[in-house]
């Protein structure tokens, strides 16, 4: 073997050898850059026609109101506290903790032995001054007596009478009805109990329909008239109530500046509670329709407002003026259209004229 092969041979073995040993580094660096430059080819993130996803709604007329928000307290329709007029012992209780009961409902009875026998004793009495009476009126008439023994007999029937109607009026306090159909509450007797005037027996409450009381700032009060509509949602709850205001309180609360109103709701079901929060939005003035858009859809410029539309699956630029604001919503004065698609999320990765696709559409 010449010289000439034995340097060929060994050059040969030397490349097979740094061959083998590089051959992992240069397959990862080959196929890294073959994989993004197919990425660019078909349009992947590092190519130039990527598509944006974004989430759309489509532009629609809604109602616009002037309107100012509160917040407020949802109050029972009428609630009392149930207590006797008169002092004695409990007979018969007829409350059940819960229970509707309807207005005239007997809810209890107090012992009234002692008030019914001193009836009787006055019905007795009242006979024998009628009699008397009936004599005197007689022997008068015989002017066997004079016309002032006549007027006594007269005035002790009159004053007989007079104490029995109080006697009953008595007697008519000793059973306790329901003043109002309503629910009661918590019982704080038994039957057994004394109880006084001064003692709480139970609760009675009625919440159909329910009151709805809240505060707006003074520089309305001139605004608002009996019969304005209100619309409210209490805690924890989405659904939108519907009300009407009934009451306003004819002074400005002079600590706060704001001025007392009342509203009532219907509330068949009950699902109002007494005492929970509501958010209120007394209704001024209605403006009529308009395009309102969410906020987060606006984009602030130097020179104005603008926001993106989509347009044959391109994102286009579209300056609007904006009007009325509430918390979520802006109203647009002019720039859209019914029916424009509008792009609502995915607004920082959108750029104009590009390529979007439509993830989701909101209603």
């Amino acid at each position: 073997m010449n010289k000439i092969t034995k340097t060929f041979l060994s050059l040969l073995v030397i490349t097979l050898v740094l061959g083998l040993a590089f051959y992992p580094k240069i397959k990862k660096t080959f196929f890294s850059a073959e994989t993004k430059e197919k990425g660019k080819e078909k349009g992947g993130p590092g190519g130039k026609g990527g598509k944006t996803a974004v989430i759309v709604t489509v532009v629609k007329s809604t109602r616009l109101d002037d309107m100012i928000s509160s917040t407020g307290s949802i109050l029972p329709n009428e609630e009392v506290e149930i207590r006797s007029e008169i002092a004695g012992r409990i007979i018969a209780l007829n409350i059940k903790e819960g229970d509707v009961v309807a207005k005239g409902t007997v809810l209890l009875r107090i012992n009234d032995d002692d008030l019914q026998a001193r009836l009787r004793k006055l019905g007795f009495n009242k006979k024998l001054a009628e009699d008397n009476e009936a004599r005197q009126k007689v022997l008068l008439q015989k002017e066997a007596i004079s016309q002032r023994e006549y007027d006594i007999a007269v005035n002790s029937v009159n004053t007989i009478s007079a104490d029995i109607e109080d006697l009953k009026a008595q007697i008519l306090k000793t059973t306790l009805r329901a003043p109002f159909a309503g629910k009661i509450g918590f019982r704080y007797v038994s039957l057994g109990s004394y109880i006084s005037p001064s003692t709480q027996i139970a609760t009675l409450t009625n919440t159909n329909p329910a009151k709805i009381e809240f505060a707006i700032p003074a520089k309305y009060a001139t605004q608002v008239r009996n019969g304005g509509t209100i619309e409210f949602t209490t805690e924890n709850e989405e659904k939108n109530y519907i009300g009407r205001v009934y009451a306003i309180d004819p002074k400005i609360d002079p600590q706060t500046r704001t001025l007392q109103i009342r509203a009532q709701a219907p509330n068949p079901g009950n699902e109002l509670v007494p005492g929970a929060f509501a958010k209120v939005n007394l209704i001024l003035k209605t403006k009529g329709s308009a395009i309102m858009i969410p906020t987060e859809a606006v984009i602030p410029e130097a020179k104005g407002n603008k926001v993106y539309v989509v347009k044959n699956g391109k994102s286009i630029s579209t300056k609007v003026t904006l009007g009325t604001r509430s918390d979520k919503t802006v109203e647009i004065l002019d720039g859209l259209a019914i029916g424009d698609t509008l792009i609502t999320n995915g607004i920082i990765q959108v750029k104009p004229d590009g390529e979007v696709e439509i993830k989701e559409v909101v209603k």
